[in-house]
């Protein structure tokens, strides 16, 4: 079908398992695709299940193409990776107990997980895709940013080089994965040389309206830059900007975690700059005395901390975007 933006859109959808019941779980599939040859975008959410944000921001994507011309290549997505965990508000499949993004690239004779991953791994690669942004969310108390995959010897520098090019245009923070993430959409895409970068876009489990904008926002920048839209003409702010903090790439880390039982209360709030050995958090026993006190280790931004201020030894508490020296590491 073809609309006024001339912009033709398709919906169908990927059968994954059939029930005990005998229906059948389908995954959705959207695509909307230009007039013209160009790059071909996959956009994937919701694969962690109470990750929904996602979701809306694709459904917002689509909305603009049908007010706005696809100038050229294809725009596809699966809006929701994880039914079964969606239904259930779980993170996980409910059913099995796998988180769905450390199964990929999926086995056709394996665990749920590695079968649905399997069924989305290669969709995906039929279409030999240019770049896969796969959409992502965080603790409540969390900014948004946009990350990459720790740099191994055995992933293609090329399409790593894209990734790290492409994030930048998105507007919003770059950091860099301090840990590889075995099993990961991302990881797996770029295991076939295919660039792919992940969006951290807030709170979970519910739809936060401004960070859907940010969504938007960010991914039609990259497609503004890769001459497949024009801008819109509404003006979204992005924050943290990446522009504005003066730094370019920074390292995520989750240092320091805490070595007491007991509730933590926070002096720094997501998206505070954040100064090496500064007072960010103190530890209290349950009579309300301090046992301790927790320091940054490097300056950076704080991306987000725990929703549960309930702590015990070895609980990360913090996520953080550190400037970190090139020799240093953590």
């Amino acid at each position: 079908m073809m609309n006024k933006s001339q912009t033709s859109f398709h919906y169908s959808t990927l059968k994954i398992l059939t029930a005990s019941d005998f229906s059948q779980r389908k995954l959705p599939l959207m695509c909307a695709r230009g007039l013209k040859e160009g790059p071909d975008i996959w956009l994937t959410a919701c694969g962690h299940g109470e990750e929904i944000g996602g979701m809306a921001i694709i459904h917002e994507v689509f909305r603009k193409l049908r007010k706005k011309s696809l100038l050229k290549g294809t725009i596809n997505a699966i809006p929701l990776m994880n039914p079964i965990g969606f239904e259930t508000a779980n993170r996980f499949i409910s059913l099995s107990g796998e988180d769905l993004n450390r199964s990929f690239p999926g086995k056709a004779t394996g665990s749920l997980g590695q079968r649905i991953a399997e069924k989305i791994f290669s969709t995906i690669l039929e279409n030999k895709p240019s770049l896969v942004i796969d959409l992502h969310h965080d603790w409540i108390h969390s900014v948004p940013y946009g990350l990459l995959d720790a740099p191994i010897p055995d992933l293609d520098p090329e399409a790593m080089s894209l990734c790290g090019e492409y994030l930048k245009k998105t507007g919003i923070l770059v950091v860099r994965d301090s840990e590889t993430v075995y099993g990961s959409l991302s990881h797996a895409c770029l295991r076939e040389k295919i660039p792919a970068i992940t969006l951290e876009l807030g709170e979970s489990y519910v739809i936060n309206e401004k960070n859907i904008i940010l969504g938007l926002s960010a991914i039609w920048n990259l497609l503004v830059y890769l001459e497949m839209v024009e801008p819109l003409e509404e003006r979204f702010p992005i924050m943290p900007d990446r522009k504005k903090s003066g730094w370019g790439e920074l390292m995520y880390h989750n240092l320091p975690l805490t070595t007491k039982a007991g509730i933590i209360r926070y002096f720094v709030e997501p998206g505070d700059r954040i100064r090496e050995r500064q007072k960010i958090a103190q530890v209290y026993d349950i009579f309300g005395r301090p046992i301790e006190t927790l320091y940054g280790k490097h300056s950076g931004i704080l991306l987000g901390h725990a929703d549960n201020s309930a702590v015990y030894p070895g609980k990360q508490v913090f996520a953080f975007g550190y400037q970190l020296p090139k020799t240093d590491a953590i």
